[in-house]
């Protein structure tokens, strides 16, 4: 089974799903959804669009030069059929899997504490700013002669039980005989 990279946004494309496009020289763009298709008709560059993998290539937020991301590449060149050859295929795909992930994760970590520094330091620098601009008084202390009061309770009076129930003191509609 071959697995096709769509061309705007390089997700899998797997047999039977997507598009493709051939220009007039014999050049076949494979696309993911007809959204990728519009966006490569209006001539977007897919590093400008955010939502791609080029774009998180660009801007630094996912590993572009990792060993593990070659071994993809790899897989699709067919190859004769042998069962050993298969099992130990799938357990260096899922060996791979693992330290692709956990190299993922280690470059998500490093990534975050970047800007979280990034973040520190900005913060710093504005409450450095702001302390030069702005001077705080102590509060004027106002002394009265008189005491202070005390608010009185109101008592309001209690309606009726009769009053609560419905149909019994005054009605607002009509009566009947």
């Amino acid at each position: 089974m071959r697995i096709e990279k769509c061309y705007f946004c390089s997700t899998n494309v797997y047999p039977g799903h997507g598009s493709a496009f051939v220009r007039n020289d014999a050049k076949v763009f494979r696309f993911c959804s007809s959204k990728c298709h519009k966006n490569f008709k209006m001539k977007r560059n897919p590093r400008k669009v955010r939502w791609t993998k080029a774009f998180r290539k660009a801007a630094g937020k996912e590993m572009t030069v990792d060993s593990t991301i070659d071994f993809e590449k790899r897989r699709n060149v067919p190859v004769r059929y042998d069962r050993e050859l298969v099992q130990t295929t799938i357990k260096a795909m899922k060996r791979i899997a693992e330290v692709k992930a956990r190299r993922e994760r280690a470059f998500f970590r490093h990534r975050m504490a970047a800007a979280r520094e990034k973040q520190r330091a900005h913060r710093k620098k504005m409450l450095e700013t702001t302390k030069g601009s702005v001077t705080l008084h102590e509060p004027m202390v106002v002394e009265s002669s008189e005491p202070t009061k005390m608010r009185e309770k109101i008592k309001v009076p209690v309606k009726a039980k009769t009053s609560l129930i419905q149909g019994e003191g005054r009605s607002m509609g009509m009566d009947i005989d």
